[in-house]
């Protein structure tokens, strides 16, 4: 069975793709502000899922959004950073089920 990740990383070109995001990976951090700025004008409805077991986004990290959208549902599986791969029928019965409280 081919991974997912493993199948959008074996494409070409996929690795100079992936070091340009590494590289610009600053920017994106630069826009934090912005987005929280964002989180607390408008306090969207907010699906966090999270592994709890992450090594690289902490639990913390998960938390973190619910200062800024107190409302927002955060969801953590007991795996790592790569919870797709572990836990896709879970998490997507869970995006579903949120999806079915937003507006139509």
């Amino acid at each position: 069975m081919v991974h997912f990740r493993k199948h959008f990383l074996d494409r070409p070109e996929a690795d100079e793709k992936q070091l340009d995001l590494i590289g610009d990976y600053k920017n994106n951090v630069d826009l934090y502000p912005k987005f929280h700025e964002y989180f607390r004008k408008y306090m969207p409805k907010a699906l966090i899922v999270w592994g709890n077991k992450d090594p690289y986004f902490l639990p913390a990290g998960a938390e973190a959004y619910k200062k800024d959208i107190p409302d927002a549902t955060v969801k953590f599986y007991d795996t790592g950073h790569f919870a797709l791969e572990t836990h896709v029928r879970e998490i997507g019965n869970d995006i579903l089920n949120f999806m079915e409280t937003l507006p139509h």
